[in-house]
């Protein structure tokens, strides 16, 4: 005999099961679509849905989905950034009686609202969600070290009032997330790594302190090849690719040095 006393009631049932089913795969079907998107190369969809991820589950992720949310707005931004900077080369080839630089001025005002908005979901993401949520030293160095980097994206486009406080607030958020690194990550790691060279790309573009970008770099680079024999294999790849890249920005930065020299 059917425990069900009723049609109603069986419906009843069965649609608060439905209704529990869809609210566990809620966030495992925005992780699938995301991955989708990547795929696609459409990366505003993949920022949507990575966004409703991380806020269905209150920002308690895995590594694989804090990886995806990095990847997506990386890329969103990114291509908006490239646009900003080409607009930028244009204004600049423009004389001030050319009737095209107003054109061009406000679209490139279009863009850097776009890239405010973009940058500032970002940061209420990490700040309201990602970062209280860190409880290992990797995940809250990396989440630290992305608030430093979107923060330097808005000083890349605000006037100088706002500019200082991202300026100042990025220092202060890449040199906690430094002193955690330092003292909590191995040198060879890859988060550590790539700390590094975002640190010291922000040293050399937004203070103008070469001499300090390079210490970081060296440093970085040094310490990373000294330890390259405990290297894990499942972290070797990224882990040297970012070596070379601070490697390619040390020797950049230095014949930029040498050119100044001679040119005095």
């Amino acid at each position: 005999m059917s425990k069900w006393k009723s049609w109603s009631e069986f419906k009843l049932f069965g649609n608060c099961l439905l209704k529990s089913s869809i609210f566990r795969m809620t966030s495992s079907n925005h992780v699938a679509i995301a991955r989708l998107a990547e795929q696609a190369e459409r990366y505003n969809d993949m920022s949507f849905e990575m966004r409703k991820h991380i806020e269905a589950l209150n920002g308690d992720i895995s590594e694989d989905d804090r990886n995806l949310f990095s990847v997506a707005y990386k890329n969103v931004v990114g291509q908006r950034r490239s646009s900003w900077r080409a607009m930028c080369g244009i204004e600049k080839k423009l004389n001030d009686t050319d009737p095209k630089l107003a054109q061009v001025k406000s679209y490139k005002e279009k863009i850097e609202g776009e890239l405010n908005d973009l940058c500032k979901e970002v940061l209420r993401i990490l700040n309201d969600l990602l970062i209280p949520n860190a409880s290992e030293s990797k995940e809250k160095v990396f989440y630290m070290k992305m608030k430093g980097d979107y923060l330097r994206y808005l000083a890349e486009i605000q006037k100088e009032s706002d500019e200082k406080d991202s300026i100042n607030s990025a220092r202060e958020v890449y040199q906690e997330a430094w002193n955690i690194s330092e003292n909590e990550l191995q040198p060879t790691h890859p988060i550590h790594l790539g700390l590094a060279l975002n640190f010291s790309v922000y040293y050399f573009e937004i203070l103008d302190d070469k001499n300090k970008a390079c210490d970081l770099a060296k440093k970085a680079f040094d310490d990373a090849i000294s330890m390259l024999d405990n290297l894990k294999e499942d972290s070797y790849k990224d882990s040297t690719l970012i070596m070379q890249l601070l490697r390619d920005n040390l020797t950049l930065w230095s014949a930029d040095g040498e050119d100044e020299d001679e040119n005095q």
